[in-house]
């Protein structure tokens, strides 16, 4: 008897028989366009937040795919190989124009109202601190790296004015449209450094398996990539602490702490043991599992 149900008598009867209850009006008072006025508030506030996290994601996927593109990188030099510096120009482009539709919508106290959906800012220092220590060694500061991101935002506000223009809190002119900025906080600097280590961890890594040696090494004083995570460990150690034993802070210096003890012991491998594992050297494993056998 699928699509029928029985009345109180006992006889079957369709779905929608009967009278319809009608709706009723909406009762309508002196507080009603108050409360639509807030309904309108909290739709446009969820609506911003789903836009920022998209863009968040596609700048987080794209920063990833530049430091990738980095890691392909054996030494430190001024000018990168031109095939890898053509993916991290055509990347950047692409995060400039997702910065330009973002700008707007963070402007003034929405910049710490929808920091959490902003978590790609950690993500785009880490690729921007390690494409600057590749071609310089230096940490590149707070101070110098806030003027770069928001010329990010400037160049994709040029490129694509008509998308910027659509967005709902666009700038009615010109003028502030070139104000836009995202305002990079201490903590998403600070928090893009700490990651920076491990990238940093990973290309002495890669490259000293490769080169027979450590990266740097080619400045005045002769400072190498250990020295270079030294530095930032102590940098990090000598900070305030922030937070309690379980708090992103604790976890990220945590790691840090393990980068900079693996860039330690592989200095220490290549220093003591480097005539002994010659340039571009692996491990036989055949001729290992052979011994094991005899």
């Amino acid at each position: 008897m699928s699509g029928f149900k029985r009345d109180r008598q006992g006889n079957t009867k369709r779905h929608g028989d009967g009278p319809k209850a009608t709706a009723k009006p909406a009762v309508r008072n002196a507080f009603t366009p108050m409360f639509e006025g807030l309904r309108d508030e909290l739709d446009a506030h969820h609506d911003r937040r789903a836009r920022l996290w998209k863009s968040s994601r596609d700048v987080t996927a794209l920063s990833k795919k530049i430091i990738f593109s980095l890691q392909r990188v054996r030494n430190i030099e001024n000018e990168l190989p031109p095939n890898i510096q053509g993916e991290v120009d055509s990347r950047l482009a692409e995060v400039s124009q997702l910065l330009a539709v973002m700008a707007p919508e963070i402007q003034g106290i929405n910049r710490y109202r929808y920091a959490r959906s902003l978590d790609c800012l950690e993500e785009l220092v880490e690729a921007l601190t390690f494409y600057h220590y590749l071609k310089t060694q230096t940490l590149i500061s707070h101070k110098a790296l806030t003027p770069i991101v928001d010329d990010l935002v400037r160049q994709g506000v040029a490129a694509s004015e008509d998308a910027v223009m659509e967005s709902p809190e666009a700038p009615e002119s010109a003028k502030e449209s070139e104000a836009l900025t995202i305002g990079l906080t201490d903590e998403d600097y600070l928090y893009g450094v700490f990651d920076l280590t491990g990238e940093m961890m990973r290309f002495a890594t890669t490259s000293s398996a490769l080169t027979g040696k450590l990266a740097g090494g080619d400045t005045e004083d002769g400072r190498n990539i250990v020295q270079d995570m030294h530095e930032l460990g102590s940098f990090f150690e000598m900070l305030p602490y922030r937070g309690g034993p379980k708090s992103i802070w604790e976890k990220k210096l945590e790691v840090t702490r393990q980068s900079v003890q693996k860039v330690e012991k592989l200095g220490y491998d290549l220093k003591v043991r480097g005539s002994e594992r010659p340039k571009g050297w692996i491990p036989d494993f055949n001729s290992t599992e052979q011994e094991a056998e005899d």
